[in-house]
Order: C-alpha cells, then sequence, then structure tokens
C-alpha cells in the first residue's frame, strides 16, 4: 500500500515570467490564524487592502479591490462587466495575453475588432486611430500594458488618451506591470484594470486586484443584460468588498491569501512606489550589462522593454530546452521558455518584486556563464 508524506517542495530561485520568489515577510502572514470571512477584524483588514491597492493603483476608484482568484479571473471580471452581447471592442494584440482579451470579447458575445502588431513590438497608435475612426460604435479599447509574452511595455498612457479622445472605455491588462513599472489609473484615465498578485507584488498566486473607475462603474449599473458570470458580477461582490463595517456575503473569501496579500502591499507601501520602479530598472541595467556580457543579446527594443521581465534571443546552436534543464537541476534556478511565436528562440528572465535583487542578477549571471561554458 502506497504511504503519503508531506510535501517538502525544493528551494529554486525564481527568474521566470512568474511566480516570482515569495518574502518571508509574505509567507509568515499567510502562516497567521485564520478568522471568518466575516469577522469585525478581516473586515479592516479588507478596508486596508482596498487603501494599500488604490495607493498601488494610483486612484482614487472606490471600485477597487482583490478578486478571490488569479489575474486570468481579473482579465475575465472587467470583460463580464463592462462587455455586452453585440458591443464592438478593439483589442490590440502583440503578445500571448492580448490573444486572451479577444477570446474573452467573443466570450461575451461581442465583436472584437483588432489591431495586431509584430511580437516584440509596441502597439502601433496610428493603427489603433484608424480602427477607431473605421469603428465609431466602439464602446472598449482594451489592451495589454507589460506583455509578458514578449518584454514589451504599451505606451498606455497615450493608448488611454486616444480611448478617450473617441468615447471609449479602456480595459488595461496590468498583471506584469503593477508594482515594477509606472500604473497611473486616475492619470491615465483607465476605466478597468486587473493585475495579479505573482508577479511584482512578489505573493503568492491566486488574488487579482482590480480598479474600476465611477464611468465603468455607471455603465455596468445602466446594462441591458446581466453579468454572464455570477461570481464576478462586481453589482454583487460590491456588497462584500463596499465600505465600513457591514457587508453582504458573497463568497468566502480566501483569508490567508488577503493576508499574504495585505503584507506584499505594505511592503511596497514602505519602499514607496518610485523607489520600487527606480529598483526594477537600475537592476534591469545590470542584468542586461551582464547578459551582454555573455554575448546574449535583449529581444526588445530599449525605448520600450520591460525591466521586470527581461526577453532575451538564444545565443545560436544553444539547445533551449537543455539549458533551462541545467540551470533548475544544478542551480535550483528558473527561468522562462518563449511563447507562441517566440517558442525556442528567447528566454524571459524575471526580475520582479522581491526578487529583484542584486544577489539575483549576479546568481543568474554567473549560472548562465557556467552552464553556457
Amino acid at each position: 500500500m502506497k504511504t503519503y508524506t508531506s510535501h517538502i517542495p525544493p528551494q529554486r530561485t525564481l527568474m521566470g515570467p512568474g511566480p516570482s520568489d515569495v518574502s518571508p515577510r509574505v509567507l509568515n502572514a499567510m502562516a497567521r490564524s485564520t478568522v471568518g470571512h466575516l469577522d469585525p477584524d478581516f473586515i479592516g483588514l479588507m478596508d486596508e487592502t482596498k487603501e494599500l491597492l488604490q495607493y498601488a493603483f494610483k486612484t482614487n476608484n472606490a471600485l477597487t479591490m482583490p478578486i478571490s482568484a488569479p489575474g486570468s479571473a481579473g482579465m475575465e471580471a472587467a470583460f463580464v462587466n463592462l462587455v455586452e452581447p453585440g458591443d464592438t471592442v478593439i483589442v490590440c494584440i502583440n503578445g500571448v495575453f492580448g490573444g486572451r482579451m479577444k477570446e474573452n470579447v467573443i466570450r461575451c458575445g461581442a465583436k472584437a475588432v483588432v489591431v495586431e502588431d509584430d511580437w516584440g513590438k509596441q502597439t502601433d497608435l496610428n493603427k489603433l486611430e484608424d480602427a477607431l475612426k473605421a469603428h465609431p460604435e466602439a464602446k472598449v479599447v482594451a489592451f495589454v500594458h507589460a506583455e509578458t509574452s514578449t518584454g514589451v511595455r504599451n505606451d498606455a498612457a497615450a493608448m488611454c488618451k486616444l480611448a478617450q479622445q473617441y468615447d471609449c472605455l479602456t480595459i488595461v491588462d496590468a498583471v506584469t506591470s503593477l508594482g515594477g513599472i509606472e500604473v497611473a489609473v486616475d492619470d491615465w484615465g483607465i476605466d478597468a484594470i486587473y493585475s495579479g498578485s505573482q508577479k511584482c507584488l512578489s505573493c503568492v498566486p491566486g488574488i487579482s486586484p482590480v480598479s474600476f473607475s465611477d464611468r465603468a462603474v455607471e455603465v455596468i449599473q445602466a446594462r441591458k443584460t446581466p453579468v454572464q458570470s455570477w461570481f464576478l458580477d462586481m453589482n454583487l461582490i460590491v456588497g462584500y468588498w463596499g465600505q465600513g463595517g457591514k457587508r453582504a456575503y458573497h463568497h468566502t473569501a480566501p483569508v490567508n491569501s488577503i493576508y499574504a496579500t495585505h503584507e506584499s502591499l505594505v511592503m511596497l507601501h514602505e519602499e514607496g512606489l518610485e523607489n520600487a520602479w527606480a529598483r526594477h530598472a537600475r537592476l534591469h541595467d545590470k542584468l542586461v550589462a551582464g547578459l551582454e556580457s555573455l554575448g546574449i543579446e535583449m529581444a526588445v527594443d530599449k525605448a520600450y522593454r520591460l525591466p521586470q521581465l527581461n526577453v532575451v534571443n538564444i545565443p545560436e546552436g544553444v539547445d533551449d530546452a537543455a539549458i533551462r534543464g541545467r540551470l533548475l537541476n544544478e542551480f535550483n534556478l528558473e527561468i522562462g521558455a518563449g511563447l507562441g511565436a517566440f517558442a525556442g528562440k528567447v528566454w524571459r528572465i524575471g526580475l520582479m518584486g522581491s526578487g529583484c535583487t542584486d544577489k539575483n542578477v549576479d546568481f543568474c549571471l554567473g549560472a548562465l556563464k557556467t552552464v553556457l561554458n
């Protein structure tokens, strides 16, 4: 008869596209005593978590909260609440996750108008404006701020400004950007934004911070059809993630994961947003210089590459899977493979949150030098 024992995972250094290394402070917070999801103590923590998310997103949006599910659920929450059957949505695609936005539009029964650009390039603002002119009926412009599959930063401020000129709502994927580079929800006029706990926040996976503008809330409340997802219907969730002591039961929140999320946001607040962005930028520059000394070239133009998600060209003649396997087996170091059009052509090296340190940059460069030699 098979005997089962407790699972003890290996100690890895996570420098892939996510999850990132989780701070011991966050792990310790997660291990604290569980209370009920309507306990007065937890209600107070919910309020603080909302305030800290408003800080991280740079917004005063009242409807700001963590969804009790990973970033993909945050994406779905944005689409199912704002998009109805028959709507037209302009979707900007320059990587895997823009494609997932398109799938959400289709499943909402809406029409997806695609603005497509090559992997490794920014969304072309002229193409976006052409699509807006050609589709005056468009209700939403959707795009990925930090495209995890390519390491590209799209110009969120300029894209939101264009959308506003044509009276469109905006849905923005900030899964990999929140906490790593500037995200300014109110200044840029973003209507719906979602992120993930496991990237630059260095929290455990499974939580998706979201924020909806007052304008978006008005659209949700004026819907002609019910939100197709009961669980993600903001009209219902707001009764639980509202403000103050009285809350309406909606679902059993993942209490300990919210502890962890709160702690990661406290750490971000202690460091300061601008300081966190500067740390990611500085260590990105150090990593790039080290990679270039090994003959490894960046795959994305310096003007719009992400500091927290470094996509590099695999040197000619190098076996992608063999190198990543050696890094994992010999050094307990994880880096990411390419996806889609980049599969077998690039590596994705994450420098996110608590994993964005001088020690990790030096360790990664040393390990790469060993296995490539």
